[in-house]
Formats: structure tokens, sequence, C-alpha cells
């Protein structure tokens, strides 16, 4: 998963875009780059690491210009080295042209074998690169039809920003797996992965970037973006784990509020999976948050912070080596032993991946006094690797993959354990948005031909 941003025509771009991506670290937090130009000149930065440590010691006065784009990064194809981190940027007969991307594409080692067998030189492992070397060899001299003929050729994910001396172009897959908005800040056209990063800018979210749709915004003459749709209509499959995990909970993503989505999925939980004897509920803060309080609110049982987080340790889920996952449930993860001593708690997550921190968590309640351990998720058991732009582990490292729910419970050592079934997730995420969801992770009905 990353988080991408552009700003055109305003006068502080580079530091509206790091500030947008401040506001998007939780999707990325590997490094962040941004890419800005004055219309003559382009200029690049970037690194490895946190947004407020990349980009330190003067590198924004050096982002000239007023039009800029960003993205921060962890890995979903290629490694976490730098010359995988983006924006990537090219100089072919298009002249120079910067690419931020969010998604992923499944047909990327492919292209990869092919170009690199007809003699393209690779600079990364990042199948955002695929993008780059077809627009090069495109044989087109207009950026759109550029990006359109490359885009025609791939298969996958992908919410883009592209840019180069005199356009900004968005671009957004026809099955709109990836969120991506349109925003206007005093007259400037701003586009963000979420309206997060619109909020702490200051700007007005003006509609989401629709499946299929481009939309190009003229760096010379300061005109109104452009919508076109060159793509065939495919069916929708936004991906529901976004709003299971990924996007901030103060976000409108696929037209819902994500906090109110979260505690309905709780609510659902609750009806699905009761814990009857329970005393309290306790959220695995911060994504569990939401749907604890709808669970509670559901299940009318009284709800607490049982656990406190610590905010100086990163998330979990995406740190990319297994040590310093297990070594962070501890680090990160405190029970509150006045509120859980001697009482029925049930436990709230967001999801169960490889179950080795909640096994630990369960452990580290269990130490601090709770006398029952229920565990909630509010999302269904997730069977198989998502292939559209977030890194879930391998499918045989999925526990639920391969062993049973009662398996699961003994293994986590919880007194019960209960998911929120598919049909609850969809029918939620349906009611609140519309239909067409990705849900291939919980189903392994892939939306696309996997290659």
């Amino acid at each position: 998963m990353c988080a991408i941003v552009g700003i055109a025509d305003h006068k502080e771009a580079s530091n509206l875009t790091y500030l947008g991506l401040h506001a998007l670290q939780h999707r990325g937090q590997e490094g962040a780059g941004i890419v800005s130009t004055d219309g003559e000149q382009v200029f690049a930065h970037r690194r490895r690491g946190l947004v407020q440590d990349v980009f330190g010691n003067g590198s924004l006065a050096r982002l000239k210009g007023s039009a800029a784009i960003g993205h921060t990064r962890y890995s979903t194809t290629g490694s976490s080295n730098i010359a995988n981190l983006g924006p990537l940027m090219m100089k072919s007969s298009l002249g120079w042209v910067s690419l931020a991307h969010n998604g992923n594409l499944v047909d990327g080692e492919k292209w990869t074998r092919k170009l690199e067998a007809e003699g393209a030189i690779f600079q990364s492992t990042n199948d955002t690169e695929v993008i780059i070397h077809l627009m090069a060899r495109s044989g087109e001299k207009d950026l759109e039809a550029a990006l359109i003929k490359a885009l025609k050729q791939v298969e996958g994910a992908f919410s883009i920003i592209a840019m180069n001396a005199d356009k900004m172009v968005v671009v957004r897959d026809p099955r709109g797996f990836r969120p991506l908005l349109m925003g206007d800040l005093d007259g400037s056209t701003v586009f963000a992965s979420e309206d997060t990063a619109f909020d702490l800018i200051g700007a007005k979210t003006v509609r989401e970037v629709r499946p299929g749709e481009m939309i190009t915004v003229s760096l010379r003459n300061h005109g109104a973006p452009e919508s076109s749709f060159p793509f065939a209509p495919k069916e929708k499959a936004q991906c529901v784990f976004e709003y299971v995990y990924f996007s901030r909970p103060d976000s409108t993503v696929f037209g819902s509020n994500v906090h109110e989505v979260r505690k309905e999925l709780g609510r659902k939980l609750a009806k699905e999976q009761p814990a009857p004897d329970a005393h309290l509920v306790i959220p695995v803060p911060d994504s569990g948050v939401p749907a604890a309080i709808g669970f509670a609110e559901g299940a009318k049982i009284p709800f607490d912070m049982g656990i406190i987080r610590s905010h100086y340790v990163g998330r979990t889920f995406i740190e990319p080596q297994q040590s310093i996952r297990d070594f962070g449930v501890k680090l990160k993860l405190n029970p509150v032993r006045s509120a859980i001593q001697g009482k029925n708690i049930v436990v709230v997550d967001d999801s169960l991946v490889r179950g080795t921190t909640t096994r630990k968590l369960v452990k580290h309640l269990r130490d601090a006094g709770a006398n029952k351990v229920h565990i909630r998720i509010s999302s269904p058991p997730i069977t198989h690797s998502c292939f559209y732009g977030i890194d879930t582990p391998t499918r045989k490292e999925l526990i639920a993959s391969t062993h049973s729910t009662e398996y699961i419970r003994e293994y986590i050592g919880a007194d019960s354990l209960g998911y929120l079934s598919e049909q609850g997730l969809m029918e939620t995420a349906s009611a609140m948005s519309g239909r067409g969801f990705c849900d291939a992770c919980f189903t392994g009905k892939y939306p696309t031909a996997l290659n």
C-alpha cells in the first residue's frame, strides 16, 4: 500500500505535498519522495524513512516550482531499497516524466522479463517501472496518450499521478481498486489517496476520481481539470480491506466515512458472534477501536480502553522483518490491569493474519489478570494473498488458509474466537457505499486473471 499526492498550480506545491504525505504516512513507512517542477527544470528528493525525517535539512526549499507530486511507500513488489522509492522518473522522447503509483500490477513480473529480453534496463525491482518503460516505448509524444497506451497493456490495480513540465495527469484503473480523490485549494487542483490529506492542507474535496477516469490539469495555462474515460468499463472491485484496516478512520473512502463503516462492522459482529458472559469490550488499538465501539453498542456491554498502545512503535502489520513484528507486541501494546483484572473480556481487532501477534497479546492479557479472553475479529478469516497492492503474506503464512477456527483459537490461547462472516462484511460495505468490492483475500475469488 502506498500514498500519492499531487498539487497543481500552487506557489507552495512542495510544502503542501509534504503535508499531504505526512497525513497519509499510515499508507507507507519505508520511504517517501517528492518531484516538483517550475515549468523548466525538475527537482526531486527521495529517501528511506518517515516523511518528517526524509524532508529535513532544507530539502523542501530545493523542491522549487508550482507543481509537485509525492509518494510514500511500503513494499508490495520489489524490495525496500532506495531505487524503488517513488515518484519514479524517466527521460525519453516524451521529455522528463515522473510517476507516482498506488497499487500493484499482477503481470508486472511477466512484463519485466519480456522487456528485459528486448533490451530494457531496469533500475529498480518496482512494478511501476514497467509502466515507465511501456510509456517510453509507446511512440507517443503526448503524456496522456503514452500513459493510456501503457496502461491498456497491463493488468492490476493502479491509482496514478503522472507529471511532466506541461501537465499533471491522474488515472484510476477501471475496477477502482485503490482510492483517489480530487480537491480544490484556493483554485489550485489537488489530488490524494485519502481526503485526510485535504483536511490538513485546508483543501476542499471536489469528488472521487472515478474508476477508469483520467483527469488532466494543464500546468501552463492554468485551465480547469479535463476528464476522460479512455478504458473499457469493468465491474468495480474496490478493496474492502481499505475499510477493514488500511485507511485512516477519519477518511471518506469509496463514498463512506471509514470510522462509521468500522463501527457498523462491529455491530454486525456482535450479532453474529456474541459473547454473553463478557463484562467488558476492549479494542486492540488503534485500528480496532471503531469496531469495538460498535460491538459494545450492539452487545450492550461496557466499553473501555483496556489496552494502551505506544505510538512510538511502527504498525506491526507492515514492518518488513518478522523479528521486529514479534518483538513489537509487548513494546507496542500494554494492558490496563485495573480495567481488565478478574473480568471476562471481549477483545476486538480488525483482522487476524498469522496469529502470532494475537497469541502473544492473549498471554499478555491473562498475565495482567483477565479471567476469560474472547477474541472477536471484525473481518472474515484471511485465506488468500492480495495481489493488488496490500502486502499480505504468502498463503502458507496465513493461518486461516490451512487451519480451522478451533485450531486458531487453541493456538492463540483464547476462550473463544469469532470472525465476522464474509456475508456480513459485504452486506455492511455494500449498504454504506454501494456495490462493487474486491474480497479476494477472504474468498480467493480474484477479479482479474493472475499472471
